[in-house]
């Protein structure tokens, strides 16, 4: 198989493989936020309002949440990446530079895949996604309006 052939072969993958990246993501992202905010997963819940830790769940888990689902990918995706650059640099970084070093390889690698899907937004295998598609299927009442005008 040529390197081409093989190239277009991936490529024809790639909206079922950015979905399956961004659920993933959202998945492991939504629960950190439970773990923090419920106290399931073997770990300890935060008090109610214990700053930073609290907030941090809960925009975890809804921001997880979303980007799961596929809705407001792009927003969700931007303040999950936030968030985890300043949690890298306050807890982690001045343990160290390296993530491997201060603990921080977490926050490091969720802060690069939300600003990843902050440019790449939401792909086809989403709520999102389905709704685009709906609205542009033969029959569908705005693609007759746009037709109409």
């Amino acid at each position: 198989m040529s390197a081409e052939r093989l190239s277009d072969r991936l490529s024809s993958h790639q909206p079922l493989v950015l979905g399956l990246f961004r659920i993933v993501l959202g998945l492991l992202f939504a629960s950190e936020g439970a773990a923090t905010v419920f106290g399931v997963l073997d770990r300890r819940a935060s008090p109610v309002g214990d700053w930073p830790f609290w907030y941090a769940g809960v925009i975890e888990l809804v921001c997880g949440a979303l980007v799961v689902l596929g809705l407001a990918t792009r927003s969700a995706a931007f303040l999950s990446s936030g968030i985890m650059a300043f949690a890298y640099f306050t807890e982690h970084q001045p343990d160290g530079l390296f993530p491997l070093q201060n603990g921080g390889l977490s926050p490091a690698l969720f802060c690069w895949g939300f600003l990843l899907l902050v440019f790449f937004g939401s792909g086809d295998l989403s709520v999102a996604g389905l709704v685009r598609r709906a609205d542009t299927t033969p029959g569908s009442t705005r693609l007759a309006r746009e037709r109409a005008s």
